[in-house]
């Protein structure tokens, strides 16, 4: 543990001027779960350029309202890391209980934890770190996502096989559905939450006012996380277990292409090209794959990085693009942080938008079986 300590010591002091030249372009951030480190990658190569050492067990990372910092979870060391998402450099370290998944609300006001282990969900004021309320609503709480107005907070419950509402103004929970066994990532979508049912192999639907549910779609076993593509014309789902990535109808959700990825898909990303990045939990790697190909066999490439990879994220430092690029582009209601509308952005920033565009997308095609995966609880 001392040596541990002694590492991240010298990863706070280590200048950006000493970082290779790569991380002046664009930044791939990948959260080694399985062994307690970040590694910052180049996407042009796919070569890790960096590691940085935590304390125990990274999962989830966000991006702050203002874009300036990058904010990761190590869960079993109780501590929010701050980088500097441009170069990687660790700016700063905040002692916090437990944080797995963790969401700004789109108003920059609140920062939401769910804590896995210990059945709480946090809200901290964004600014000053300052716990303003617990709940503590079940078992497991998994992933968080917000509606628009940021007025409500929804929480999946992997033990108790719901999602749970709650009012961040009054601090009171609204509700609690179910959903299916093990359910995991969520978005708003469109007014509705769509969430991977991970212990099946589906994706449910629920509507926030009816509490409805509907199933939404088939994907495969281990039925993960989704998210929309910058330009909003797809989502892009995972299964952990069929190993599987799936370009989905945004309006229908029906399936358009799977790709079958060996490695266990997990959480995923994108560039400004449209490309889709993600971790492969099992395999200790990341892949890529470019939507735009029409070719109906599967196009993808790997690079290795740590153990029990999870979280990721692109930072683009190119062509005006800054911030989370997401957020500037025309389908940028969804997501875990969505927006009513998209945000005013310079005519830089637009202009890199519009010009990463990417093209509607052929029929499903199908793909051959994937091999089977054990799953896993996180």
């Amino acid at each position: 543990m001392r040596l541990r300590h002694c590492l991240l010591a010298f990863a706070l002091l280590l200048p950006a001027a000493l970082l290779p030249s790569a991380t002046r372009a664009d930044l791939l951030f990948v959260l080694n779960s399985g062994e307690a480190s970040i590694s910052i990658v180049d996407p042009a190569t796919r070569q890790e350029i960096r590691r940085i050492p935590v304390l125990r067990e990274p999962h989830h990372l966000v991006l702050t309202p203002d874009g300036r910092e990058l904010v990761l979870g190590d869960s079993s060391g109780n501590e929010l890391i701050f980088l500097d998402p441009a170069t990687g450099e660790v700016r700063r370290r905040e002692r916090i209980s437990n944080p797995y998944h963790l969401e700004y609300s789109p108003d920059g006001r609140w920062l939401v934890i769910a804590s896995l282990r210990r059945d709480q969900v946090d809200i901290y004021d964004a600014a000053t770190l300052a716990l303003v309320h617990r709940f503590r609503p079940g078992d497991m709480p998994s992933h968080i996502a917000f509606s628009p107005d940021s007025r409500r907070v929804f929480v999946t419950m992997q033990g108790d096989r719901a999602v749970v509402a709650f009012d961040m103004e009054t601090r009171t929970q609204l509700w609690s559905a179910e959903v299916g066994p093990e359910p995991a990532g969520i978005i708003w979508h469109r007014g509705k939450l769509i969430i991977g049912v991970m212990g099946g192999d589906y994706f449910s639907v629920l509507d926030p006012e009816t509490r409805e549910v509907t199933r939404g779609f088939t994907l495969g076993r281990g039925a993960h996380t989704i998210f929309p593509s910058p330009d909003g014309r797809a989502l892009f789902a995972t299964s952990r277990v069929d190993s599987r990535l799936a370009e989905i109808d945004p309006d229908t959700l029906a399936v358009r292409r799977v790709w079958n990825i060996p490695g266990g898909p997990d959480c995923i990303t994108f560039d400004p090209e449209g490309r889709v990045w993600m971790t492969l939990r099992w395999s200790g790697r990341i892949a890529v794959v470019d939507p735009r190909d029409p070719t109906a066999q599967p196009q993808w490439q790997t690079g290795r990085v740590g153990r029990s990879p999870h979280g990721i994220f692109f930072k683009p430092r190119r062509d005006g693009v800054a911030g989370d690029f997401t957020w500037a582009m025309g389908g940028a209601t969804s997501g875990t942080r969505p927006f009513a509308a998209p945000m005013a952005v310079p005519p830089s920033v637009a202009r890199a938008a519009a010009a990463s565009s990417v093209p509607a997308a052929p029929a499903a095609s199908s793909a051959p079986a994937a091999p089977v995966t054990p799953a896993a609880s996180r």
